[in-house]
């Protein structure tokens, strides 16, 4: 299993989490788990997902993402999981 960390962050708009999805959804990713809150307009969403399945390289994924992201008002960002936790251990 590959697991990626996905950030999305910007200023609250209809359809942000379904574009997201449907990006993710179209390419094989599943969502494995999923928060996001809404703070004075502020839209935060972090997701984990599994991209096994997906055959798009993950370098091509980060990029889109990120153009997605700039397409829609949002920065989204991408860390493969064993990264993300290695950065983050106390």
């Amino acid at each position: 299993m590959s697991k990626t960390i996905i950030t999305v962050v910007g200023k609250d708009a209809v359809g942000i989490i379904a574009k997201v999805c449907t990006y993710l959804a179209d390419n094989r990713v599943n969502v494995e788990d999923i928060s996001q809150t809404i703070v004075q307009d502020y839209f935060n969403m972090m997701m984990i997902v599994d991209t096994s399945r997906s055959s798009k390289p993950y370098a091509d994924m980060v990029t889109e993402l990120d153009e997605l992201g700039d397409g829609i008002g949002v920065k989204i960002r991408c860390q493969r999981e064993d990264i993300f936790t290695k950065m983050h251990r106390i």
